[in-house]
Formats: C-alpha cells, structure tokens, sequence
C-alpha cells in the first residue's frame, strides 16, 4: 500500500508552535532553570579566554608566580560553577524531554483509542507508529535540547564579540567582517541541508512502514514465497534514503569545510596584525592569545545557531504530523447529551447504563463507507425480536460484515436508522452498546498476556474462579491442559502461541465472562480442525441461549439451527426464512448450500463413500 507523505510549512510557523504549549506549560519553570543555569555556563565560556589573558600578562610575561595561587582558586571556583551548571540544566533538560515525551506518546495512544474503524481502513500502522514514536521523539528532543544550543550559542557569539571590542576594536573589526560571510554560507548551505533531510525523514517514515507489513505478514510472505520480491521493495525504499543521505552528508561536509576555512582565515588574520601589534607593543601578548581563543572558538557556535534553527523549522513538519494525528476527529461520536448521562470510553457513568434486552431494528438503513462512493448497504429493513438467532450469507463483498459492523455502532447508517429495544442507538452511548456485545472473529485477536489475563478482558473485576468457569463451560479449560504454565502461560504477540482454533476458544471464554446480551459471530468456524471445530460448535451453542446473536460463516451446515436466515447480495436482503424454508424455495440459498455440500462430500474418503453406501442398501 503506498501512501505519499503531505508536504509540510518549510517557513517558520509560530501558530504551529503554540500547539505545543499545553505539553510544554507544566514544566516552564523547568525549562527557567534550565535557561538560567545555561546562560551560566555562557557567561562562563566567554570568560574563560580572559582569564588566559591574565595568566599570559601576569604571570609568563612577567615571570613570576606569586599569587597564581589565589589565581587557581578562583579559576576553579569559576570552573566548579560551571560543572554544577551543566549538571543543573542537563538534568533539566533531560526530565522536560522524557516528560514531554511521555505525556505526547500517551495523548497520541489516548487519542487512538477514541477513532473509528474508518481511521485504521486507510491508514497504515507504519504511519502511525512514526508519529507516535519518531516524531514525538524528535520534538521532545528539540524542545528540551536544541532551543537550550540556540540560547547557549546566541549568548556566546554575542558575548565574544562585545569582549573583543573591549579588548582591541580594530582587531575585533577583522573578525566582525568574517560573521556576515559565516551567515551567509550558513543560509545557503542549511537551505539545501534540510531539503535532503526532509526527504531522508519522509523515506523513514516509509520504511517504518515497510517493516511493520513485512514483519507482520511473514508468514503469508513465505506461504506465497514473495520474499524476493519485498526485499527488492524494500531495497528500492532504503536505496531512496541512502541516496538523500549521500546528498545531505556531502553539502554538510562543504559547508564545515567552508566554516573551518573561514575560521581560519580569522585566527590567521588575528596572529599576523595581533603579532604585528605585539611586536610594536600596541597590544599585550595576552590580550592577542584571548583574541585567538575567542576567533577559534567563535565560528561553531554560529554554526550550531544555523544548525539549530534549521532542525527546528524542519520539526514544524514532525508537530504538523503529530497535531494532524490528534485533531483527527472520530467518524462516530456521542453527542454531548449522551456524554454528559452515560461518560465517555475513559470516564463512564456506568450507574446511567440501562439493562439491555436486545432487540434490534433497522429502518430503511442505507450505508456506504466514508472513504468510498457506492452504497453497500440500501434500504436496508430488518427487525431481530430479542434472544433470536440471526445468520447472514452471502458471497464476499455483499454486506454481511457491514450489517454486524452497523449493529455494533462501529459505523453507522449513512441513512435511516437502528434501534436498540425501540430506541436510536445514537441515543445512548458507544460504550453503553459496547458492554452488552460480544465479538468473536474467524481470527480473534488476544493481547500479550497469560491466558487467565485475555479471558478476564470480559470483565475486568472477574476473580480466577470466574475466569476459569467461564472458560470451562466452553471448553477453553481444555487448551490451558496443553500449555506448560498453565493459565499463566504467555499467548505471545497477538496470541501466535495458540492455533487459530485455541484463541477462538479463549475468546468464546471471554465472551461468556462478559455474560452480554448481544453475541456476533464472524466466520468463527473456519480454519480449524474437526475436534475444534465441535468444541467450537458446543461453545456457539452455549453463547446463543437467550442472546440476541448474529452468525457470518462460510460453512452453511454450522448455521442449520438459525431461527432466520438471510441471504445478502449486493447489500440488499434477497432470501430470508429458516433453513427448511429457505431449502423449500430453491433459491440462491439452496445452491448455496447444496454446491457446499458436494464439495464437502467430493473430499471424503472413497473408503468411507462406499462404506455409507453400504449401510444405505
């Protein structure tokens, strides 16, 4: 799936800054000490070459050591302040970017839990982790580090080039001329710099991509044996970084070339009118050995304030992606009526929550997904009484998922309406309908955990004993006997420790400690073994007593009890009735299944044919 990167501001946003300030706000007086202990060691920087010049004048010049040691005193005491500094605003420093690291990451995964299904269709998960990740990393890093430099590095510059002036102007004035060359080279090259690491940024995020689909599609990589074809996709992604790398890296090293050149350009101008001055005593020896400290040292931060702002206007396009993230507004929202009597996912009112019974009705339901343009669903007319059993058919693409997708407010209707025991669902809220509904999927999804975990997901307040209950009325006990811990054992990333049919069992678990009112069933019975498959069959069959249920499967011989079938196509119900009727009328249902059950019976074995043969006559 290739998706192209927006293009972002390349010109410095202040409006796009600001969205930072509620991150940032909690720790300003944080970042006051930092600003404070960091100008410290500035001042400290540009006095460091005077106090040379003194041990140059007074005591090599001069010959002599007497009082040079109240000299070290106090040039320790200068240099112990600035140790003490450094580790103030380091650790400073250090708490802001974890922090606001912290608190970013976790409004972006608090936000995430908020979205709709529509989000997670279109966009892929290597996205996502770049910004939840890489970008908010990056702008923790910056905040707390690059912003300290600029402030650091603005001092410094300013600082020696006053303390130059004080010393020798005309000398200093040599130096002046340079800095506006400096900045010059610095604009141009830091242009082209950013460009080439705004591409190697973009080329990451793409890669992130690459390995989250490589990894999590391995083994269908080597069912298909397509593992020579994603590597040369991905060689050609990691091909387009290397080669911005390679161009960045080379117009880097230019221009540090160029700096250090024109750095020592001054610090030879400085030793040829310093050493001429020196010579007709027009300036102190010490004096002109600051001047070549201050000249040698002053050229990087100059550099660095470049540097700097070009890594921080280059981050605006990090707080774009990360705020784009955030301000994404869920496609099904409770209205704030419904927040304010039921709660919302993180703050519920649960003692607002209505018993439900189950009853579920769509009037004249029309439906089509937000990124697309064709109805899937039109006209849709449907009512279930409670504790019925529904089973949807139908050949892929036809709408079977979207029903049950509607019926759990992952989307609604686009037109018309659903009601819930006679009232609008939207009338009431997500997780009110979410509590009372249990989902199990042909491919159930656990969390890394043990089992006794995934099971308790039901209902969080369950003790061992009701999670091991629950478990055992629908055979899940049965898998826990196999795994060497026991209910302690780990699932594994997504349940991979478990064949598909042991984290179908789980789920069933789960869903029975839940005890919900409304029970859906997706393609539950495909994929798995014989015996499974009637472990399965018995815990289906648990689930469906006195339940509202709703039933997807390939497998038409698992839905025979149904009290109503429907057949859809082309998102419009053309069959419904019980089996024995549907069979009666010989219709779309009827080929269905009797095709079905010719394959079926094609794959038993000759042996067993003739053997039913036999007892037939």
């Amino acid at each position: 799936m290739k998706i192209e990167e927006k293009e972002y501001s390349s010109e410095f946003d202040l409006k796009i800054w600001k969205r930072l300030l509620p991150f940032f706000k909690p720790f300003y007086k944080t970042f006051a000490i930092v600003l404070f202990f960091n100008l410290v060691c500035a001042l400290i920087d540009i006095m460091l070459p005077l106090f040379q010049r003194y041990a140059v004048d007074e005591f090599i010049e001069a010959g002599t050591v007497e009082h040079i040691w109240r000299f070290a005193a106090v040039y320790g005491v200068v240099i112990l302040i600035q140790s003490l500094s450094v580790i103030v605003f380091t650790r400073g420093s250090t708490r802001i970017e974890l922090n606001l690291l912290r608190d970013m990451r976790f409004a972006c995964f608090k936000h995430l839990q908020t979205l709709s299904f529509s989000y997670y269709n279109v966009t892929p998960v290597g996205y996502i982790l770049a910004r939840v990740m890489s970008d908010t990393g990056r702008i923790s890093g910056l905040i707390a580090w690059n912003l300290v430099d600029i402030l650091w590095a603005l001092t410094y510059v300013i600082g020696v080039l006053i303390a130059m002036s004080f010393l020798n102007f005309k000398l200093a004035l040599w130096v002046i001329l340079i800095v506006p060359f400096i900045v010059f080279l610095t604009g141009y090259f830091q242009k082209r710099i950013l460009h080439w690491n705004r591409r190697i940024r973009k080329q990451n995020s793409k890669i992130t991509s690459a390995y989250n689909e490589g990894i999590m599609g391995a083994k269908t990589s080597k069912t298909l044996v397509i593992e020579g074809k994603n590597t040369r996709e991905f060689r050609e992604v990691t091909a387009d970084m290397r080669m911005s790398g390679i161009r960045g890296a080379r117009l880097n090293a230019v221009y540090i070339s160029l700096i250090v050149l024109f750095g020592s350009v001054a610090t030879a101008i400085i030793l040829k009118n310093g050493g001429m001055m020196v010579l007709d005593h027009a300036l102190e020896i010490g004096t002109l050995s600051a001047f070549t400290a201050y000249a040698v040292n002053l050229f990087e931060p100059i550099q660095q304030i470049a540097r700097n702002l070009s890594e921080l206007i280059s981050a605006q396009a990090n707080i774009e992606r990360v705020m784009g993230l955030l301000d994404e507004e869920p496609q099904i929202r409770d209205t704030k009526e419904v927040t304010e009597t039921y709660g919302d996912v993180f703050e519920p009112k649960t003692e607002n929550f209505e018993p439900i019974r189950g009853e579920i009705e769509f009037e004249h339901v029309s439906f089509k997904y937000p990124d697309g343009n064709e109805y899937i669903l039109k006209d849709f007319n449907l009512k279930v009484p409670a504790g019925t059993t529904v089973a949807i058919v139908g050949e892929t693409g036809a709408g079977k998922s979207t029903i049950v997708n509607l019926v759990c407010r992952f989307f609604e209707p686009t037109k018309g309406r659903i009601l819930i025991d006679g009232r609008d669902y939207r009338e009431r809220s997500q997780l009110w309908l979410h509590s009372h509904i249990g989902y199990v999927l042909q491919n159930p999804h656990l969390f890394s955990g043990s089992v006794m975990e995934n099971i308790r997901y039901g209902r969080l307040e369950a003790t061992d004993e009701e999670v091991k209950a629950a478990a055992a009325r629908v055979s899940a006990d049965k898998v826990v006997r196999h795994l060497e811990q026991g209910w302690n054992s780990d699932v594994g990333e997504g349940g991979d420790s478990l064949s598909t049919g042991e984290k179908q069992l789980v789920s069933f678990a789960r869903a029975v400690l839940a005890d919900p009112a409304i029970f859906i069933l997706d393609e539950a019975t495909a994929s798995i073994d014989t015996e499974t498959e009637q472990l399965i069959q018995e815990a289906v069959d648990y689930l469906l007593q006195d339940r509202t249920s709703f039933i997807i499967a390939h497998r038409l011989s698992t839905i025979r009890q149904a009290d109503i079938i429907l057949v859809v196509q082309d998102g419009d119900i053309i069959e419904r009735g019980s089996h024995e009727e549907l069979m009666a009328q010989r219709g779309h249902y009827y080929d269905l299944y009797t095709h079905q059950s010719e394959k079926n019976w094609k794959k038993i074995p000759l042996r067993i044919h003739r053997k039913f043969s036999e007892k037939s006559v």
